[in-house]
């Protein structure tokens, strides 16, 4: 125990070094696919945005900020998958290391504030028809997306230091104070950023499919549509966020714990994970298509060959700005859904 002890705290360990080559090795290449799709769908779906659906007119300034933040995310893959392919967790040079931990995981959080904030404007719309969306009224100001990039940065900046991406500090060596707090403010800002959006996003989901089955809607098809764009973050959300964020917590329980053999198979799998959750960059589009079927036609119209594009327009990925009308219950007035409007 008391070598096993002398080998956990002794700085001289890179702790960042792969414990399996072949591992990371794979992941690399998974990664190299990852960007060799990712930049081209991105460059897309940004000169779409920009120069055909002109995302400013359209109401999806909040869209546009998500292709911003893959892009960034795209942008990292390469210096990625360099250092994994050469049995390293993270850059040995401590700016890029550090340059990476805030690119990363500053496209990490506004991914999920954006989301989350679209979620939002969907709650209202359906859930709380009628009264005044707050989240509309701010989606229509581009100063509001600054503004929460700003918010972001004192979120970030705590995951540059260069122990954050290997883990290698709780459990490591006898801390002060004031590196023991910076350590936990850390891992919890990490973790609410994940949590607490989540719980947001369940809650916001589960209101609007009751809400939706509650309804006498018109056209069924129109109904699972507008479930179809929720259920799309939350899988967006679940397949790429709340693994590698479960496997994180795993992994500091296992370095407390000072199981070494236990910590090298949990390592790859959080690293793994974290792979995983970078083709954020690729199901975004997705969402782009569910929630604005402006955005999906005028992509269609760019990039498909014209044999196909008539058949693929008329495939509904979602509403678009299309209204949903339903009946009151005082009076039978009918009133006009903007489900899908972004």
């Amino acid at each position: 125990m008391f070598s096993q002890r002398n080998m956990s705290t002794n700085s001289t360990i890179d702790h960042c070094k792969a414990p399996t080559n072949v591992t990371y090795q794979i992941l690399s290449w998974v990664m190299a696919g990852e960007f060799v799709l990712g930049l081209p769908l991105n460059l897309s779906v940004l000169y779409i945005f920009i120069f055909r659906f002109k995302f400013w007119k359209n109401k999806s300034v909040f869209l546009f900020n998500i292709v911003v933040a893959d892009f960034l995310l795209v942008a990292c893959l390469p210096a990625k998958v360099y250092h994994y392919y050469h049995g390293q967790r993270r850059s040995p040079n401590k700016v890029l290391c550090k340059t990476m931990l805030f690119m990363l995981f500053l496209n990490r959080g506004a991914s999920i504030a954006f989301l989350i904030t679209l979620s939002l404007d969907r709650y209202f719309n359906v859930v709380h028809l009628g009264r005044r969306n707050f989240v509309k009224v701010l989606k229509k100001s581009p100063q509001i997306s600054i503004i929460i990039w700003l918010l972001l940065l004192p979120l970030t900046i705590p995951t540059m230091v260069n122990t954050f991406e290997c883990c290698n500090s709780h459990g490591r060596k006898v801390e002060t104070f004031s590196h023991d707090v910076t350590d936990t403010f850390r891992e919890v800002v990490y973790f609410t950023q994940i949590i607490i959006p989540f719980i947001i996003l369940i809650y916001c989901t589960v209101r609007i499919v009751h809400r939706l089955r509650r309804k006498t809607v018109g056209e069924k098809t129109k109904l699972r549509r507008a479930v179809c764009v929720v259920m799309s973050v939350v899988v967006v959300f679940s397949i790429c966020f709340l693994p590698s964020t479960i496997a994180r917590a795993v992994l500091l329980g296992v370095r407390l714990k000072e199981m070494q053999t236990t910590e090298d198979v949990v390592v790859q799998v959080y690293d793994s994970l974290m792979v995983l959750s970078y083709i954020d960059c690729l199901l975004d589009p997705l969402v782009y298509c569910f929630c604005h079927s402006g955005f999906k036609d005028a992509y269609i119209s760019v990039f498909c060959p014209s044999c196909i594009q008539k058949k693929l327009k008329n495939t509904d990925f979602g509403l678009g700005t299309t209204t949903t009308t339903t009946l009151t219950h005082s009076g039978g007035r009918k009133i006009s859904m903007p489900i899908l409007e972004t």
